[in-house]
C-alpha cells in the first residue's frame, strides 16, 4: 500500500476516528509514577516551550501550547494513543452508546488530507458511494490542507438536515469527486438478523456497543422462535448460524467477552490482556462479572437451549478489527466455529481511557491481548479456517490494517516482525475502478453463500 496512515484521529463525526478499538474506562488517572523526572529533557523542553512564548509570530496562550503537547507526546507513540479533549472526550461516551450526529465516516489525516478508513452502514456517508481510502480535500469551498483532523471534523459535524459539499480524490478516478451530503443523527444499528434460508439464521454485528450483547440475544430468539399460524406450517427449527463480523471495526471489550459468552460454556477463557502495570495483567472469561457492568440483569439468561450446540460459522475480512478479531480468535481456539473469510485487521491492542481534569481525557495503548491459546492478534490477525474471497473470482476489497499504520505496536509473540499475511498483487487501474463490495447477506454475498453451503454439508457429516 502506497502512503501510510500518519495519524489517526480521535472523533470522526462522532466515532472514533480509525479503527474503533477495545476500550477500558479507568476511573482514575492519578497512578504513581515510577523512576527519577528527566530533567535534562525537562530543561529542554521549557526551552522550547519559552522560545516559542517569546518569538513565535504570533501570540499563543499557554493551554494551546500545552494542549499541543499533550497531544503530540501521546499521538507519537502509537496509532491509537491520542488525548481527548472536552469535546471529543464527550462523543466518545456517546458514542459508545450508539447513537451521535454527522456524516457517518470513520477518518483519520494522510498528508494533511482527511483520509477516510470507513463509512459507517446505513448512514449519509455510505449511502453517498464513500469508500475507504477515499481523500477528503475540501470541505464546502474550504480547502482540507493545512487543517487539523479535530478542525476538518467539526466542519463535517452540523445540524441534522443541513448540507455540506465534499470533494473527495479517489484512486484511479482523474477527477476529484464533488458529493453533497445531508447531515443526521446517525443511530447505528449494531446488530441485525434474518432467516437466509429455511433453517439457516444469520446475525451481524456492525460494532460492539454497550447494549451488543442483549440486542444479539433478541436477535437469536427471533431466528429460534417458532410459531404456528392459522393454515400455515411452522418454520422450520434452527440447524445452523452465520456470525457475521465482517467490517466490524470493534468497540467495547466487554462486549466482545459478552458475544463470545453467548456462543462458549461458563466460565471459559475469552481473552487475556498483558502489559506493564498489575491491572493490564488479566484474563477475562465467560462470566457475567466480565461482560456486565453494574447490576443490570444477565442478558445470557433468556438464551434459546440450543445455542451453545448449534453449527456456527463466523465470517471476518480485513475489516474486522479488535473486538471482533477478539471474538473470532476465541470461537476459533475452542474449535466452537469455523472462521471463514480473508485475514483480519491485526488491532491487537488496550486503549485505556483515563479522566483528566475538565472534563478532558487520555487514551492511552495499556496492553497487548492474547486469545485463549496465547496467540497474538497484533499486526497478524485471525488467519481463517476456510479462506473465501468476496467475490467467485478471488476477488476482495483492499483494506487499511494495523500493519500499515505509522508507529504501529510490533507482534511480541513472533520475534517482534510484522507477520501480516502478504497482500495479493494490485489489481489493475481498470479493474479495480470497477470492483465494488458487494452488499451483505444479499443474493450475491458470495462469502455468505459459502458458508451456507458449509453449514449444509455440517448437518450432513452429523447425520452420517
Amino acid at each position: 500500500m502506497g502512503n501510510k496512515l500518519k495519524q489517526v484521529g480521535l472523533i470522526s463525526i462522532g466515532l472514533i476516528a480509525g479503527v474503533l478499538i477495545s476500550l477500558n474506562f479507568s476511573a482514575n488517572a492519578q497512578k504513581e509514577a515510577s523512576g527519577t523526572l528527566p530533567f535534562e529533557e525537562l530543561r529542554s523542553f521549557a526551552d522550547v516551550y519559552n522560545a516559542i512564548k517569546q518569538g513565535y509570530v504570533e501570540s499563543i496562550d499557554d493551554k494551546k501550547l500545552i494542549t499541543h503537547a499533550i497531544s503530540g507526546m501521546l499521538s507519537n507513540l502509537d496509532p491509537h494513543s491520542a488525548y481527548l479533549d472536552a469535546e471529543s472526550f464527550k462523543e466518545l461516551q456517546v458514542n459508545t452508546a450508539g447513537e451521535f450526529g454527522g456524516l457517518g465516516l470513520e477518518v483519520g489525516m494522510e498528508d494533511g488530507f482527511v483520509k477516510v478508513i470507513s463509512p459507517i452502514e446505513d448512514t449519509p456517508a455510505y449511502r453517498a458511494g464513500i469508500k475507504a481510502g477515499d481523500l477528503i480535500i475540501k470541505l464546502d469551498d474550504t480547502p482540507v490542507k493545512g487543517m487539523s483532523l479535530s478542525d476538518a471534523v467539526k466542519r463535517m459535524r452540523g445540524k441534522p438536515r443541513t448540507s455540506i459539499v465534499l470533494t473527495i480524490a479517489r484512486k484511479n478516478t482523474p477527477k476529484p469527486l464533488i458529493l453533497t451530503l445531508q447531515r443526521e443523527v446517525i443511530r447505528v444499528q449494531s446488530v441485525k438478523s434474518k432467516l437466509v434460508e429455511p433453517g439457516f439464521g444469520y446475525v451481524r454485528i456492525t460494532q460492539f456497543q454497550e447494549e451488543t450483547v442483549a440486542d444479539v440475544v433478541k436477535q437469536i430468539n427471533k431466528l429460534f422462535t417458532v410459531e404456528k399460524t392459522a393454515g400455515k406450517e411452522a418454520p422450520e427449527p434452527l440447524r445452523g448460524l452465520v456470525l457475521d463480523l465482517r467490517n466490524d471495526p470493534g468497540g467495547l471489550l466487554h462486549s466482545a467477552v459478552g458475544v463470545s459468552a453467548i456462543f462458549l460454556p461458563a466460565q471459559t477463557p475469552v481473552v487475556s490482556t498483558d502489559g506493564r502495570t498489575a491491572d493490564a495483567k488479566r484474563q477475562y472469561i465467560a462470566s457475567q462479572e466480565d461482560y456486565l457492568r453494574g447490576t443490570r440483569k444477565d442478558p445470557l439468561r433468556d438464551l434459546p437451549a440450543g445455542i451453545q450446540s448449534i453449527p456456527l460459522i463466523v465470517l471476518v475480512n480485513g475489516g474486522s478489527a479488535s473486538a471482533s478479531e477478539i471474538v473470532a480468535g476465541a470461537l476459533q481456539d475452542h474449535k466452537r466455529a469455523i472462521i471463514l473469510g480473508t485475514q483480519t485487521f491485526g488491532k491487537g491492542s488496550v486503549q485505556s481511557v483515563l479522566p483528566l481534569s475538565n472534563n478532558t481525557a487520555i487514551k492511552l495503548t495499556t496492553a497487548r491481548y492474547y486469545t485463549p491459546s496465547g496467540r497474538s492478534i497484533q499486526v497478524k490477525g485471525i488467519t481463517p479456517d476456510v479462506i473465501v474471497e468476496e467475490t467467485m473470482d478471488g476477488q476482495s476489497h483492499e483494506f487499511l490494517r494495523e500493519g500499515d499504520l505509522d508507529r504501529h505496536l510490533e507482534n511480541d509473540k513472533e520475534g517482534g516482525a510484522d507477520t501480516a499475511t502478504p497482500k495479493p498483487a494490485s489489481k489493475k487501474a481498470d479493474e479495480e475502478a470497477k470492483f465494488t463490495p458487494i452488499e451483505f447477506a444479499s443474493k450475491n454475498d458470495y462469502q455468505l453463500n459459502q458458508a451456507l453451503g458449509l453449514l449444509k454439508a455440517w448437518q450432513i457429516i452429523k447425520q452420517q
